[in-house]
């Protein structure tokens, strides 16, 4: 997740802190079949057009999806124009401070079961080499470790030896139950990014400090 998708769910979270327009995305996530304005203002006995300024609000925020559709099943020439339906978007929001990525884990985990289930291979063995392979992705499109460690949510400081520490794991809850799986996907990871961004001069070391990721990033000394 980048700074400004994160960005943009902090604001899509906020936007429901109005108790009219929670109550509206309340009543659009319940309802089996997409909801008009009509029928949410009469449901809340809220005047339409104040609520067609809310459902619009949620709309632009991403929370809710809109469709339009003819409810009285006429068409052609006089059957009026379609109405503007709302329906809570598909699209998951997740905000965390700090900034965690879980579904990254969760990808490279069921990514490395699925490969050793086919191959053979053992299951951490496969772990590190598709962390490594998804790593060096990130890393050539991105074109930068900084770049990946910044919207990977590492939080990364500077070491004051050239190097960096990484004061935020974004897998933190995972890596409390399952260090040694995690921080070995985790190093791997990281491994591939700066490899796939060509950060030759640059070494990820596995140096677990109290506060800080079991990562971190120093010059490489060749």
């Amino acid at each position: 997740m980048n700074e400004q998708s994160q960005s943009d769910d902090i604001f899509a979270i906020a936007s429901l802190s109005d108790p009219l327009r929670r109550s509206l995305f309340d009543l659009v996530s319940r309802s089996a079949t997409p909801v008009g304005r009509d029928e949410a203002a009469e449901a809340l006995g809220v005047p339409r057009g104040t609520v067609a300024f809310h459902l619009e609000k949620l709309a632009r925020c991403g929370l809710l999806d809109t469709e339009f559709q003819r409810r009285t099943g006429r068409t052609g020439p006089g059957a009026g124009r379609p109405a503007k339906l709302y329906r809570r978007a598909a699209n998951e929001i997740l905000v965390s401070v700090p900034g965690r990525h879980y579904a990254l884990a969760g990808e490279l985990l069921v990514s490395a079961i699925e490969q050793s289930d086919r191959t053979g291979e053992p299951a951490q063995e496969s772990l590190t080499r598709v962390s490594v392979e998804h790593g060096r992705a990130l890393g050539m499109s991105a074109g930068s470790l900084d770049a990946v460690l910044q919207s990977t949510g590492y939080e990364p400081q500077d070491d004051g030896d050239g190097g960096l520490l990484l004061h935020n794991c974004p897998f933190h809850q995972l890596a409390k139950g399952h260090i040694e799986t995690i921080c070995a996907a985790n190093l791997a990871l990281l491994v591939g990014v700066a490899e796939g961004a060509g950060e030759s001069a640059r070494k990820v070391q596995f140096a677990p400090r109290d506060g800080y990721c079991c990562v971190r990033i120093a010059r490489n000394a060749g």
